[in-house]
Order: C-alpha cells, then sequence, then structure tokens
C-alpha cells in the first residue's frame, strides 16, 4: 500500500475515534443531565403536590397518593422526607420515568407520589446521536480527501528524496536535492532527510575524488621510473634474470597503463572515435590479440563457423581467416575500445576462470564464457572495483581488466553484464547500441581497416 494511503487510513482512523469519543462522551453527560433534570422536576413537583395537597386534601399537579406503579424503593420511605427513585420500566410512549415521593404525615401514612416521564427528553438524546453520526461521516468524508492530498505532498517529496538517492547509487554522484525542498515549505523532518542525503552524497563524491586523484597521480608517478627500469632491463646481459626482470617489469607498466586508462575514464575525459566496421573482424582481432586458446562463433548466418584462435594467434593473417568463414555484422562504434573491452573479456574469463572459453557474436551482442566458478555475489551485486578481485577461487589479479570493460563499455554507450551460468562458470554480455537512422557506409564503399600491426 502507498505510504499516501497509509497515512490517509491513519488519519481517517483517529477521526473515527475521536467522533466517537466525542459522541459517547457527549451521550453521557446528556443522559447524566436530562436524568438529573428530572429528579429536580420530581422533588419541585413533589413539594409543590404536597402544599396544595395540606391545604386542600386533594392531590394535584398529576400526584396520586399511593398509585400501583410507585417503586418498591419509594413505597415505604423512612421519615417525612421527599426522595426520588430511577424507574426504567417503558409502556408505550410512557418511561422511562423519575419518581417522588413523599409521606403526607407520620409513619404509616399514605406516600404522595410524582412521576416525571423522561421519554421525550429521551428521544431527543436519540436524535442529537443520529446528529452527530451524520455530522461524523461528512466531516470524515471531507476530511479524508484533505488528508489524501496532504500525504501526497509528504510522498511526492519523499518519492523525490528516493529518486535523488538511487540517482546517487546508480553512479550520479551530482544529483542533488537542492536547497527547494525545504525553503518552499518550511523545515521538517522530509527536509532533514535531504539535507543528509545531500550531505552524504558531497561527502561520497568528494572521497571519490580524492581516491581518482590519488590514481592519477601515483599512475603518472610511476610512469617515468617504469619506463626508466625498462631501458634499465635492455642493458642486461641476456639469460634467465633478464627474461625474468624484463616480464616483471612491462607486467608493471601494463599496470601503470591500466591505471592511466582509468584515471582518464574516471576524469570523463575519453571520448570515442566511431566508425563503421564489421563486429565479427574486430571480436576475432580482438580475442586473436590475446594470444589465448579461445573459440570465437559467429550465429545468426547461414556463413556462420566456429574459429579456433589457438592456431589464429600464430598465424600471420588472423583476421582475414576469421572474416573468410564469417559474415559480418557492421556496427558504428570505436574499434580500439571495442578490442580493448574484449580483449580484457577474454583475458579476465583465462585468468580467473577456466577453459574452454568460448565467444559468441551474434547480431550487436558479444558474449563471452567460460566454465570456472563464476563471478563472486558481491561482483554481481556492486559491480567490478578497482584492485578487488572478488574471491580467492578466482585466482589473482589487480581486478582492473574489468573496471576498464565497463568504463570503456560507458564510453561507447554499450551495456555490460556480467552474470553466471546456471551449469556453472561466468558469463559477460556487451550489448552494442544499435546504429543512427542515417548511417551510411563511406564514400568509396570500402569498410574501416580495424587490423593493426602485431608486436
Amino acid at each position: 500500500m502507498p505510504l499516501r494511503w497509509k497515512i490517509a487510513a491513519l488519519a481517517a482512523a483517529t477521526a473515527c475515534l475521536v467522533a466517537l469519543a466525542v459522541g459517547v462522551l457527549v451521550h453521557v453527560w446528556t443522559a447524566m443531565d436530562i436524568r438529573s433534570r428530572a429528579e429536580m422536576d420530581a422533588t419541585n413537583t413533589v413539594y409543590s403536590a404536597m402544599e396544595v395537597y395540606r391545604r386542600t386534601g386533594t392531590p394535584a399537579g398529576g400526584a396520586e397518593l399511593d398509585p400501583a406503579e410507585l417503586p418498591t424503593a419509594l413505597r415505604h420511605p423512612a421519615g417525612a422526607d421527599r426522595r426520588v427513585a430511577y424507574d426504567g420500566r417503558v409502556e408505550g410512549n410512557l418511561g422511562p420515568s423519575v419518581w417522588g415521593a413523599q409521606r403526607v404525615g407520620g409513619p404509616g401514612s399514605p406516600v404522595l407520589a410524582v412521576r416525571i416521564n423522561m421519554s421525550p427528553q429521551l428521544h431527543d438524546l436519540r436524535r442529537l446521536d443520529a446528529s452527530m453520526a451524520v455530522a461524523s461521516l461528512v466531516s470524515l468524508a471531507a476530511a479524508l480527501p484533505l488528508a489524501v492530498y496532504g500525504a501526497a505532498l509528504v510522498a511526492r517529496r519523499l518519492r523525490r528524496v528516493a529518486e535523488t538517492a538511487a540517482r546517487i547509487s546508480g553512479g550520479d554522484l551530482d544529483a542533488r536535492n537542492g536547497p527547494a525542498l525545504g525553503r518552499a515549505r518550511g523545515r521538517d523532518e522530509v527536509t532533514d532527510i535531504a539535507a543528509t542525503v545531500d550531505l552524504m552524497a558531497d561527502s561520497l563524491g568528494r572521497r571519490l575524488r580524492i581516491e581518482r586523484q590519488f590514481t592519477a597521480d601515483v599512475a603518472h608517478e610511476l610512469r617515468t621510473p617504469v619506463g626508466g627500469l625498462l631501458a634499465a632491463t635492455d642493458l642486461l646481459p641476456p639469460g634467465e634474470t633478464e627474461d625474468l626482470l624484463r616480464a616483471r617489469v612491462r607486467d608493471l607498466r601494463g599496470l601503470v597503463e591500466d591505471l592511466l586508462e582509468i584515471s582518464r575514464l574516471d576524469a570523463g575525459a575519453e571520448a570515442p572515435v566511431r566508425a563503421r566496421v564489421p563486429l565479427a573482424a574486430v571480436v576475432a582481432e580482438a580475442v586473436a590479440r590475446t594470444g589465448l586458446d579461445t573459440e570465437v562463433t559467429v550465429t545468426g548466418s547461414p556463413a556462420a563457423e566456429h574459429v579456433d584462435h589457438a592456431e589464429h594467434a600464430a598465424a600471420s593473417e588472423p583476421v582475414a581467416a576469421a572474416e573468410d568463414g564469417v559474415a559480418a555484422e557492421h556496427v558504428e562504434t570505436d574499434p580500439r575500445r571495442l578490442e580493448r573491452i574484449v580483449g580484457n573479456l577474454v583475458t579476465n574469463a583465462h585468468r580467473h576462470g577456466r577453459t574452454p572459453v568460448r565467444v559468441t557474436v551474434e547480431g550487436l551482442t558479444v558474449v563471452v564464457r567460460d566454465h570456472g566458478p563464476g563471478f563472486p555475489a558481491d561482483l554481481l551485486l556492486d559491480g567490478p572495483r578497482r584492485f578487488r578481485t572478488g574471491a580467492a577461487e578466482r585466482g589473482a589479479g589487480h581486478g582492473l581488466g574489468l573496471t576498464i570493460a565497463l568504463g570503456q563499455a560507458r564510453v561507447l554507450g554499450a551495456e555490460l553484464r556480467l552474470d553466471n551460468a546456471a551449469d556453472g562458470g561466468a558469463i559477460a554480455t556487451l550489448r552494442l547500441p544499435p546504429p543512427p537512422t542515417d548511417t551510411r557506409p563511406p564514400h568509396d564503399g570500402a569498410e574501416a581497416d580495424t587490423r593493426r600491426p602485431r608486436p
């Protein structure tokens, strides 16, 4: 149930309780007042009737001597005092009543009694109860829309705060509720919540900026000495030690380059250079560049076939071999960034998963699947994080490959989704955006060449 209906229901229930309490209070007070007035009238009437009886010897003013209906409590009153008693019997329009009685003489003398009928007053009380019930229902009917409207105003403001929090959670660190949320309606709890969310976003943005700046500074500071180390390894005499040291320095240089790339992605300094390219060829080239045993499949075409890039990695023209066997789907994208994404996904699958690793190209979708333990649950929930691989069983690493792939996918306007297969293994699905409706081939009819010389 929406919050506004809960608040409206609570307001309606509160109004009903208040109306019921007021109605009961008025009813009880009025009934007591009617009875008190009837007792006072009975006492005064008995007094007047007694004065007349003593002068004339005849009951007057509706008084009777020892009436048969007189309540038992008044049949034998002690002394000559006037007494009253309530009689709840109802006979037609007569009753309930209040009786007043007094002996006309000493002990054993007749009792002069007067009956005051409360039926008209109690009938008025019932009409008052009905009027109050109708008035309460009318008031409730008028107040309920106002309660719904007031609750909707609060719910709308809370929804705006929730939407802002969702945008912040989705990565939009510039999202804010703004001071207008509080200025228009004064300061209340909703304004405090909105201000707290804005303060949280400011603090989070500050920390992320510090982290990104630190990453960029470290990468820039390390780039020069690492380059010097790599040059120094060229001066070492050939041998096992030189090969080992050179490999470690190259790994360090790759880490620095990854950090620099992440810092550029964080700063929003990356812009795609789009070209119309055959998707299958770009993917095949990216897989071949990894040099890893990976199977590429292009579906959705009669000419589709499997391409084993363990062989193409050693061939001089791997892309040409792949293009000869598949029907290419052309896309408008940045081929360099697309190769970077596919290469990172394939490398991650081999490093953290288990073979066989398969890459499937279908339409505008590229799927990379391994048969290892799959992605850890926290990675699927929170997304990839730098310097965090997620689980020990997925091997060692810096956690930068998926982070870069996700950042480059955002630059291309593509969607990168990470899942686990039901029968085991990790699945990374890259969905490229559809081409613009006014996309035209190059004027010379040739496609963009995505092949680059091997290092």
